[in-house]
Parts: C-alpha cells; sequence; structure tokens
C-alpha cells in the first residue's frame, strides 16, 4: 500500500481485492462507494472530483438520471433475449446509431476490446471476399504504442511488454509501423496482402499522443488509393470527448469501419459497436459473428439515451471549449512549476507530462496527493497523467479543479 489507510473499512475493503481478485490492477488507494455528475465519494464520504472518468466512459458524468431512468425501465422489462429472436428495442437503437454517426449498419457488442476484434474479422473477411486476397494471407497494419485491448489476438500487435510478455505464441497477420509516421504506413501499404489500417486519432493510453492533423488525412487518402480499410478506434476518442462527436470529425474525414464503446452507455452498462456501410459489412453472414450479450433489450435502450444526452446537452461543445481552458490554465502552471514539462490533448482528453523519467514513480505519488486533495487522476506509462473529466464540467467545477491541482503542485515532496 502506498499510504496509511486509516479508516477500517476501507483497509478492509481495499484487502478484500487484494485477497480474492486477480492483481491485473494497480488502483489508487480510493474505494469509491457514489457517483453524481463529475463528482464522486469514497466509503468516508470524502468527495472527489473525478478526472478519469472511467477512462471516458462516464462522458455524460456519473449517474446521469435520464440514462440511469432508462437502464432501470428496460431492466424491469426484458432484458436479455439473445439473437436467437428479434427484441423491440435493438432495431430502433440500430436506426438512431447508424443515422447519428452517419454510417448503414452497425453491428453491436459490449466491450471496447470485443468491437476491435470484430473489425478485424470484418476486415480480413472484406480483404478476402472483395479485395481478392488470397486466403489465410491477409494483414492489417497497427501503429506502434497503439492500446486497442487486452485479448490475445490484440496483444499480439502490441508495442508494451506488460500487454504481451508472457501471453504468447501470438497471432500472426499484423504489421507495425512508427505512429505518425506517413512514410512508414506508405511502405506497408505497399503489401497488397493489406486488407486494414487500424489506427486511434489520438493515442490515448500511450500519453494522448495527438498526430498532426495531415498525418490521418493523407492516411485515409492512401487507404482509398490503395483499397485498403481505413479504421478507426474511436473507443475513447468518441462520442464528444475530442469536442467533436468523433475525434475525426476535426479532420472531416470519414473511417471505413468505426470502433465505438466506453461513453456509448454513458457508463452504466457495457456496449459497444461497429459501424460501416453495407458494401462492407454484407461480408457477415448468420453464424460467423456474435455475442449472446449483443445488441441486448438494455444495452439498444441505454446507448439511444446516453446518445440523446451528448445531443442534448451539448457535451462536444463543451468538452471543446473546456479543454482549451485547461490547457491554458496548464499552460500556466507549466510556466511556474518545474515539475509539470507539457500539456497536450484535444477537447478533454488531456495529458500533463511530469519533469521526470518514465520509470519514476514521481506522476504516481504526485496522483496520490491529488486524491488526497479532493481529485482523481492517474497516471499512463509512467510519467505522464491523463487528465479527462466528464463532459458536462463547467468552468467554475474546472477552475475548482485546477486551484487543487496548483495546491498539489505546491505543496508537493517526492520522497
Amino acid at each position: 500500500m502506498d499510504m496509511l489507510i486509516e479508516n477500517k473499512l476501507s483497509t478492509t475493503l481495499m484487502e478484500l481485492e487484494n485477497q480474492y481478485g486477480a492483481h491485473n490492477y494497480h488502483p489508487l488507494p480510493v474505494v469509491l462507494d457514489k457517483g453524481q455528475g463529475i463528482y464522486v465519494w469514497d466509503v468516508d464520504g470524502k468527495k472527489y472530483i473525478d478526472f478519469l472518468s472511467a477512462y471516458s466512459a462516464v462522458n455524460q458524468g456519473h449517474c446521469h438520471p435520464r440514462i440511469t431512468q432508462t437502464l432501470i425501465e428496460q431492466a424491469q422489462t426484458l432484458a436479455l433475449t439473445s439473437r436467437a429472436f428479434y427484441n423491440s428495442k435493438l432495431g430502433v437503437y440500430e436506426k438512431y446509431v447508424c443515422e447519428y454517426f452517419g454510417y448503414e449498419n452497425v453491428l453491436p457488442m459490449n466491450t471496447g476490446a470485443e468491437a476491435v476484434e470484430t473489425a478485424i474479422k470484418i476486415a480480413r473477411k472484406w480483404g478476402y471476399e472483395k479485395k481478392g486476397i488470397q486466403d489465410n494471407k491477409a494483414q492489417i497494419i497497427v501503429c506502434e504504442g497503439n492500446f486497442h485491448g487486452r485479448t490475445s489476438t490484440i496483444v499480439s500487435f502490441s508495442s508494451d511488454p506488460d500487454s504481451y510478455a508472457h501471453f504468447g505464441p501470438f497471432s500472426e497477420g499484423f504489421i507495425k509501423v512508427p505512429y505518425n509516421d506517413i512514410e512508414a504506413l506508405k511502405n506497408a501499404l505497399q503489401n497488397e496482402n493489406v486488407a486494414g489500417f487500424l489506427v486511434e486519432p489520438i493515442q490515448g493510453e500511450a500519453g494522448v499522443f495527438v498526430p498532426e492533423d495531415n498525418y490521418l488525412i493523407e492516411a485515409k487518402k492512401i487507404c482509398e488509393q490503395n483499397n485498403v480499410l481505413f479504421i478507426a478506434d474511436e473507443v475513447q476518442t468518441g462520442v464528444a470527448r475530442t469536442g467533436k462527436l468523433l475525434a475525426l470529425d476535426h479532420l472531416n474525414i470519414k473511417a471505413d469501419l468505426l470502433i465505438l464503446g466506453k461513453a456509448l452507455s454513458g457508463g452504466v452498462y457495457p456496449v459497444s459497436a461497429v459501424l460501416a456501410n453495407k458494401s462492407i459489412m454484407d461480408v457477415i453472414k448468420p453464424g460467423q459473428h456474435g455475442s449472446t450479450f449483443g445488441g441486448n433489450p438494455i444495452a439498444a435502450s441505454v446507448a439511444v439515451t446516453a446518445l440523446e444526452v451528448v445531443k442534448d446537452e451539448n457535451l462536444a461543445e463543451n468538452a471543446l471549449k473546456m479543454g482549451e481552458i485547461f490547457r491554458n490554465q496548464m499552460q500556466l502552471l507549466i510556466d511556474k512549476y518545474p515539475l509539470f514539462k507539457l500539456v497536450r490533448g484535444k477537447g478533454l482528453l488531456n495529458a500533463v507530462v511530469i519533469n521526470d523519467i518514465p520509470e519514476s514513480k514521481t506522476a504516481w505519488n504526485f496522483c496520490v496527493e491529488l486524491k488526497n486533495n479532493g481529485l482523481l487522476a492517474k497516471p499512463t506509462h509512467g510519467n505522464i497523467i491523463r487528465f479527462a473529466p466528464p463532459l458536462i464540467i463547467n468552468e467554475n467545477q474546472l477552475m475548482d479543479s485546477v486551484k487543487i491541482i496548483e495546491k498539489t503542485l505546491m505543496e508537493f515532496k517526492n520522497n
């Protein structure tokens, strides 16, 4: 444990997780019990501002009343049918989500990783049946530093040893190229067996790396020239997080396959989706892909309400405005305090780089002190802290958060 936890209930609950749970996460030493809007409370009743938003799943805020009411009502009516039967909610959701994002078809799944796996399968099948790639020869180009999930296939093309070490043997069929390097992508696309290019418009887990605008614009163009599917993983960047409905909307480009998850449900239920036009999606036939829970009535109903909230409450516009203010405020702190090195991001997906080596515990220790002062954030990749509050945050709340960050900077002594 990183610090002495005096409260017996907190200690007991953390010890239960440590004793009975797999040690696949390293949480901050806080036990949360309640959430509302941008705030969460621990079991002692202490209040915090949430600056992680469950990795951008809670864009609409914790326990949004409209979303939770939809969840309750649908759970009391019909929860699960499997896809062996039609249900009264799925078609309504499919029409809504397709029109919302501008696609002809959607394949509903549950988690972001499942949606990435789905997109890979669709791209490969399209490659064989539409592009004419020889069977079992299809390749997907991916980027170094990517994070698309934790399944065995996905970790096969990870650059992070924590993700892939001792999980082999690995799946073949992936070509890794540097992120934000258009020449490397052009070279890889000379391989006629490439079916798709899988990319995050902003690499979130890698430290909120925002590529040059021209990179993604050129990438889409050369994918088209080479008859290769442009596959955008917007699980974290989508649903208004970056100040537009999709991160790609900043560039006015459209993915051939769009992967969504996280905030698609407002964080109250696992909902993910892959969207594409019919010419791509029609390669999937009955029995070739599916999920018992994918497209269930609760998921369908909740997702419609969650997306309505994004539109009705102008969350993309708010994220754009608040993100600009936040980065400006962080730059003022960078100019004032040597611990902060730089800030980067788009909308309300931002990161501050700590002035220490990635192997240090400085960012972790700083986040513990932030927690003590009432704000929750988490390091990513050692010396980088991701700051991503719910998109409902207003300017007063944002400035309260900045004050907590500055107070922590003034008090911080790295031991």
